[in-house]
């Protein structure tokens, strides 16, 4: 069993890219949605990204933004994936030439199964909280019975995680990454190391104990 990766999003900060990269984090994540309360200019993400090591992901992250939005943006900064938290198409994600991920807002009703179908040429299906009018960063769990059937694309869980609660969802839905957003925050937008360290550690943690677990299948 390989390890989860882990990404940090909504990260407004160069010193919390840092933080979070020393921590073991395998992505950090900025947030284009004007929006939100952890958007980022284009120049604020470059001081940002000048600060994150070889090896660490850039994921850039947009709500229904327009395509020459997004063009300036992926062709200004050095981003790895791209990031869909709207209603964007499989067709409107696939244009960019970047890896992508699409987020899925899970509530009862939604055909989870169904959607990952749609987008099966993602790099990952992201399984968020829904919220009227709240695209992410709900803070918020969601029921994750609603998403244990087998996917045909690795899963992405966020919603409401935090260093309490990573390990159970971990081994509910057993996905490929995390992504935490306010769980390490002491503000909107403001990341707390020890968080991000507590965060990260609980996440491989829940690892080790999978790991040793047989599997029945």
């Amino acid at each position: 069993m390989s390890a989860t990766r882990i990404k940090i999003c909504g990260v407004t900060r160069a010193q919390d890219a840092q933080a979070s990269a020393a921590s073991g984090a395998d992505a950090i994540g900025l947030v284009f949605y004007p929006r939100s309360s952890r958007a980022v200019t284009v120049d604020q993400a470059a001081d940002i990204v000048a600060a994150v090591p070889p090896f660490v992901s850039v994921v850039a992250l947009f709500v229904d933004e327009p395509i020459g939005s997004i063009e300036r943006i992926i062709s200004t900064l050095p981003i790895d994936v791209i990031q869909f938290h709207g209603d964007e198409s499989p067709e409107f994600c696939q244009q960019f030439g970047r890896p992508w991920i699409k987020a899925l807002r899970v509530k009862p009703g939604l055909d989870v199964v169904e959607e990952c179908q749609r987008f099966s040429k993602a790099r990952g299906v992201l399984l968020d909280s829904w919220q009227a009018d709240v695209p992410g960063g709900t803070g918020k769990t969601f029921d994750w019975r609603l998403a244990t059937q087998a996917l045909c694309v690795p899963v992405v869980l966020a919603g409401g995680l935090t260093h309490d609660n990573v390990g159970d969802g971990m081994r509910a839905l057993h996905p490929a990454a995390v992504d935490v957003s306010g769980g390490v925050e002491v503000s909107p937008g403001l990341k707390d190391a020890k968080k991000i360290r507590q965060f990260i550690a609980a996440v491989r943690a829940a690892d080790q104990q999978m790991e040793a677990i047989p599997n029945d299948d």
